[in-house]
């Protein structure tokens, strides 16, 4: 029997297009954000990236278009627009889909309004909706991914609300998809009668099942990647049509950051033990080498070298690849009681990259960890403290090199 598709993610990638949220926030499209609106964007989206926890949630369920009704699961629905879209399209199945950018968005716009920071607020409740879109829209290619191995292909969703649709149907759709949960949500969950859903910033949908012919991909109807962002689809026939402008404005790294340590020590070990190596796709490699000592054995001396692949400034330098390995010729690192006692483990542990990996550098910035005066790395707290020194340091190197004033 065929495994049908079921699938949640409690760590969507999430990438808005500095257009969108423009356009949500009612600027023209020309228009570009300068002084406090600027702040206020670059500062939403670093606590979003921060605090809040989007998810995903998928699953295919049956269809039956017969007699004029449209039967999903055996749940009939009435909605004769998408019934026609459906039939028109020859789908077969339907993927059910709940959207959420997280009650952590919600909670936070509604604590800014209580504070009475309506402009903070604004700018929260906007990007949370800004989210939502930007979930679904690379929901598309996350679904023909998922389904080609049956021969099909998703086509763009409708949902309840839409024209043709009423949005009192939301309640049937969601106990639909709640009702064969194999697992639940990552949060609670409700739809009023009203047909709003809670938390905010939520969305229900189905998107059709199609089977993959020559002729499905070249109908333009049917082919949702105009609307679909999923970057490392196999199966594109189309540019998605925000693909120019999600890099147009990219928040840049902070001149005025607030880090763990002096600025006198980072333009000290920026220009002492910071190796920076551009490539021409625009990506950037950064070496730090920190030296500290053992917090036992009379303080034996050791060195780290920790490598960091950063995407181009146009991607906000996020964090692609981290590693950290004992300096060629130290051995100092196998002083430490940590490693005296499980030498594999010790070195397997500091290796590990740190949280921040596949966010954007300024992120270092707003990363909470532990402060430690030791320079050993016995513990996890310091191995936190040691990469949050390494990505401050890069950081502060690439200001002054983009901004020598700074």
């Amino acid at each position: 029997m065929k495994k049908l598709i079921e699938n949640l993610d409690t760590a969507p990638r999430v990438n808005v297009p500095w257009l969108e949220y423009r356009r949500l926030l009612g600027y023209p499209v020309e228009h570009k954000l300068t002084d406090r609106a600027a702040e206020l964007a670059h500062l939403t989206r670093e606590w979003f990236t921060t605090h809040a926890r989007p998810w995903v949630y998928l699953r295919e369920a049956s269809l039956d278009l017969s007699n004029d009704q449209l039967l999903i699961d055996g749940v009939a629905f009435n909605s004769p627009r998408l019934h026609a879209q459906l039939l028109q399209a020859g789908a077969q199945r339907v993927i059910l889909a709940a959207v959420s950018a997280g009650r952590q968005i919600v909670d936070r716009s509604a604590q800014l309004w209580r504070e009475e920071k309506p402009d903070e607020y604004f700018f929260a409740e906007v990007y949370g909706s800004a989210v939502v879109e930007n979930l679904v829209a690379g929901l598309s290619g996350r679904i023909c991914d998922l389904a080609e191995p049956s021969g099909l292909m998703a086509i763009p969703h409708y949902s309840p609300g839409y024209a043709g649709w009423d949005v009192a149907e939301q309640n049937r759709l969601f106990e639909l998809i709640a009702k064969n949960l194999s697992t639940g949500f990552p949060e609670p969950v409700e739809v009023l009668s009203s047909g709003m859903i809670k938390p905010k910033k939520s969305l229900l949908g189905i998107f059709g099942l199609i089977p993959r012919t020559e002729a499905a991909l070249n109908t333009p109807g049917l082919i949702p990647c105009e609307r679909c962002s999923y970057e490392p689809c196999r199966y594109r026939r189309a540019r998605y049509i925000h693909t120019q402008v999600a890099i147009e404005e990219p928040p840049p790294l902070n001149p005025q950051g607030q880090y763990s340590v002096s600025r006198r020590a980072l333009h000290k070990w920026a220009d002492q033990r910071i190796e920076l190596t551009p490539y021409p796709d625009g990506k950037v490699r950064a070496r730090f080498r920190f030296d500290g000592s053992t917090c036992s054995n009379m303080g034996q001396a050791l060195s780290f070298d920790y490598e960091v692949t950063l995407a181009p400034a146009a991607e906000s330098h996020r964090i692609l690849d981290a590693n950290c390995v004992p300096s060629h010729g130290d051995i100092g690192h196998t002083k430490q009681c940590a490693y005296i006692s499980n030498p594999q483990r010790t070195l397997a542990s500091i290796a590990q990259p740190p949280p921040l990996l596949g966010r954007p550098l300024n992120d270092v910035l707003t990363w909470q960890r532990e402060t430690r005066q030791s320079g050993c790395y016995c513990d996890a707290s310091g191995h936190a403290h040691k990469w949050g020194l390494a990505l401050e340091t890069i950081h502060y190197a690439l200001v002054q090199k983009n901004n020598p004033g700074a």
